[in-house]
């Protein structure tokens, strides 16, 4: 099936230590008392049942904590008592006790307002996901939708790439874009091409036309808000045309990096001859959008990337070999193309996706009438 959206990692192991931690405070004074049970009269180990409020601080809520905390404290007088320690060392012992489960419910409640704050900023970030970033459709027209999109931004959804793909009249029109920069900024640029795409992309006759709409979209907020970040940043952008009555798809780029075109197996960068400046940028020589058309027939590939794909480098400096790598999947079924990408990327880089990466398959499906004709003979074998 064909995939569309945001790569979620998964959350098996930090559930998995999540449990481990709210198990750890118990097991701690298990141990704790168990050494001190089969300890020589000399060795006493009470002293160190502090360690089952302090871990529980990590993961229990305030009430959880607490509650470890006193049965800390029974666990100490018994042993002090089956000792026969004297009452001044048990109160003492005690009192020292009391100040460690205090200062560990402290710590619990000051942990979990912080992790409330950060959940409903994760709310907030979703929806602000789904108005900038909705997910593809997994199939508009005669072409299937795969996406990968990971933010470099730590814990963050939404970076400085960004992506659409619309049904329009006549066929589709995609746009893969990637702002100069990252953090807010970034953002507050992409949200306002993007905003200038969904208003322009059904009614601009053609990819050109939606070229200087974006253009005068971004140089038009720039003009309410100078101070604006989006004022100074330059985007990257690749619009592409796939006509419902025709194998081919018209290609317009703004400074963004050549799609790789898969055809027969055999994987070859786009020859663009006349690609136009980066939006923002028309002020520093005068550039003409000009669209280019290359052969798209059934069963062929096209993949659209940012430069957070193709300058991934390694330990030595040498950059990610993405044709290379494209052209051994090519047998591969398109949807599994791009986790084989995200995997081999992490793995290849040094630092791992230090930067937003995006990536978008678009798949012309080969036709069912010559689908079934090749499943034929094999039947009569």
């Amino acid at each position: 099936m064909p995939s569309g959206g945001h790569r979620a990692p998964g959350t098996t192991g930090t559930r998995t230590q999540f449990n481990l931690g709210l198990a750890l405070p118990f097991l701690a004074l298990a141990l704790v008392v168990v050494a001190d049970l089969i300890s020589a009269e000399a060795q006493h180990f009470d002293r160190l049942l502090v360690i089952g409020p302090a871990l529980a601080a990590v993961t229990w809520n305030v009430r959880g904590t607490l509650a470890v905390g006193v049965l800390a404290i029974v666990l100490r007088l018994l042993l002090a008592v089956a000792q026969g320690d004297p009452a001044t060392d048990i109160v003492s012992a005690e009192l020292v006790l009391a100040a460690v489960i205090a200062a560990a419910v402290w710590v619990s409640q000051v942990r979990t307002r912080y992790e409330r704050d950060l959940s409903e900023v994760t709310a907030v970030a979703e929806v602000v996901q789904r108005v900038l970033l909705r997910p593809l459709a997994p199939r508009l027209g005669r072409v299937e939708l795969h996406l990968l999109y990971v933010s470099a931004a730590a814990k963050a959804r939404i970076g400085g790439d960004f992506y659409e793909a619309v049904r329009v009249p006549g066929g589709v029109r995609v746009m893969l874009g990637d702002v100069q920069g990252k953090g807010l900024g970034a953002v507050e640029t992409a949200s306002v091409l993007l905003g200038a795409y969904r208003a322009a992309v059904t009614e601009a006759p053609d990819l050109a036309a939606l070229a200087e709409r974006l253009e005068a979209g971004l140089q038009q907020y720039g003009a309410w808000d100078p101070d604006s970040d989006a004022a100074e940043r330059f985007a990257t952008v690749l619009l592409l045309e796939l006509p419902d009555d025709g194998d081919v798809v018209r290609l317009l780029s703004c400074g963004h990096p050549a799609p790789l075109l898969q055809h027969a197996g055999e994987v070859r960068p786009v020859l663009l001859t006349d690609p136009s400046l980066p939006l923002n940028l028309a002020g520093l020589y005068v550039s003409r959008h000009v669209v280019e058309e290359v052969p798209f027939g059934p069963g062929d590939r096209l993949l659209l990337f940012t430069d957070g794909v193709s300058e991934t480098r390694d330990r030595t400096g040498t950059f990610y070999p993405l044709p290379a790598r494209l052209g051994a999947w090519a047998a591969e079924p398109a949807d599994r193309v791009l986790p084989l990408l995200q995997r081999d990327l992490t793995a290849y880089g040094a630092a791992g996706l230090d930067d937003d990466v995006a990536a978008l398959l678009v798949v012309r499906p080969p036709d069912p009438a010559a689908a079934g004709a090749t499943a034929v003979p094999r039947a009569a074998r």
